[in-house]
């Protein structure tokens, strides 16, 4: 049981080190932004943010 929980920690502890690679080793690390508005790729094709749709639907009246 013990064993169990120690490989536990061990992984997550070396999941979390990988993933904060990036922040500590880079001068202005952080992580990129993951919301749609911020893609430049969803802009290209069209696609917004829930909540921009909402705010162009209630500016032209047309949110239910």
């Amino acid at each position: 049981m013990i064993q169990t929980l120690l490989l536990s920690l061990l992984i997550i502890a070396i999941a979390i080190a990988l993933l904060s690679v990036k922040l500590l080793f880079r001068k202005d690390g952080k992580f990129s932004s993951m919301h749609i508005h911020d893609s430049k790729a969803m802009k290209d094709r069209g696609i917004h943010c829930v909540m921009d749709q909402d705010y162009e639907a209630r500016k032209t009246g047309r949110a239910m």
